[in-house]
């Protein structure tokens, strides 16, 4: 390995590092209560050493809430080899809830904390590109459900929204812990039975 190609996997190590340890500070303390020098001193790094590679925090956040999308948009690539565009539907929801359960902490810096959107906005970017590109995937797979005869006399971009808002409020309610007044065992999973039940008859 040459030097340039060294240092190239050095940085990437240490902006790694930098991500994991903000990220377990955020999961710990919450992200209002961590700032800078705290990620620094968590990874035993100077606080100008964070600084050239983040601007300020809302841009760690972002780095992280892209690396979030990354992971999620993998697991929507395992459902390409599912022909049946109604069958992908249903696997893109549940493989959707199973990633907010399991990492509720970059679920909502996915979708919830607005310091990510504020980076975008600092930087002039016009679009959110990593939401965009999530939604893109479920508005592809509702046309063809569309294409295939399904949700006749639907139209693809508000239906779409309409699948992705009812489920990421189920996410969002298991995440907040305000699931229990419902009663019932599995809440989650047995309202999005209950949805895809009503997909089903439309």
């Amino acid at each position: 390995m040459g030097v340039s190609e060294r240092k190239a996997r050095e940085k990437e190590e240490l902006r790694s590092l930098i991500l994991n340890g903000a990220m377990a500070l955020f999961a710990e303390k919450g992200v209002e209560n961590v700032t800078i020098r705290n990620i620094a001193e968590a990874i035993e790094y100077s606080v100008g050493t964070v600084y050239v590679y983040f601007k300020d925090k809302n841009a760690i956040l972002h780095a992280l809430h892209t690396e979030g999308f990354l992971q999620l948009g993998s697991l929507f690539q395992t459902l390409a080899q599912v022909t049946d565009p109604m069958e992908r539907l249903r696997a893109s929801g549940r493989l959707y809830l199973q990633f907010a359960v399991a990492n509720p902490d970059m679920y909502d810096l996915m979708f919830n904390m607005k310091a990510p959107l504020d980076f975008v906005e600092d930087c002039a970017e016009e679009e959110w590109n990593e939401g965009k590109s999530a939604f893109n995937f479920l508005l592809h797979v509702v046309e063809d459900c569309l294409m295939a005869g399904f949700f006749k006399g639907h139209r693809a971009k508000p239906l779409a929204f309409m699948i992705w808002s009812t489920v990421h409020g189920m996410c969002h309610l298991a995440i907040a812990r305000r699931t229990d007044v419902v009663g019932l065992e599995k809440p989650v999973e047995e309202g999005f039975a209950e949805f895809l039940m009503l997909l089903d008859r439309v």
